[in-house]
């Protein structure tokens, strides 16, 4: 049924993570699934912003983020299950949609944190996923 899992990860929060990785190895095993695991990093954007970075800061935040989720991928995901590491930068919502087209994801795994005034039912990432996604989009709540 599902032959492409996109999983979104926040390499920050690590008990969402864990949790959606584990329902994503269920999923990958039931199915015969690849399962591709996808971290987005902040873009610099503007000169002016990045003339107060390190020069080679930059690469040095995609090159830690590639060697974490490797790391957090290799903990939690077994050995006989097809695995892409995919790390993005700029906007999260954006990333995750043009991924999960490029990948032809059947379905888009993503967290969400309990709902908070400002968040009323899903995180706006989420929400903007559930909304534009033209695959189904499994929602783990944290």
């Amino acid at each position: 049924m599902y032959k492409e899992l996109l999983l979104c990860v926040d390499l920050q929060d690590e008990a969402s993570m864990r949790k959606a990785m584990r329902i994503c190895v269920e999923y990958a095993r039931a199915f015969g699934s690849r399962l591709n695991v996808l971290t987005v990093v902040p873009e610099f954007g503007f000169a002016l912003v990045e003339q107060y970075f390190p020069k080679g800061a930059e690469k040095k935040i995609i090159d830690d983020a590639k060697a974490a989720l490797h790391a957090v991928v290799k903990e939690e995901v077994p050995g006989d299950i097809k695995v892409r590491h995919i790390v993005a930068q700029g906007s999260v919502y954006d990333n995750i949609l043009s991924m999960a087209e490029k990948e032809k994801a059947d379905l888009i795994v993503v967290t969400a944190h309990r709902p908070g005034l400002k968040d009323y039912l899903l995180g706006p990432n989420a929400a903007r996923v559930v909304r534009h996604a033209e695959c189904s989009v499994l929602v783990v709540r944290a």
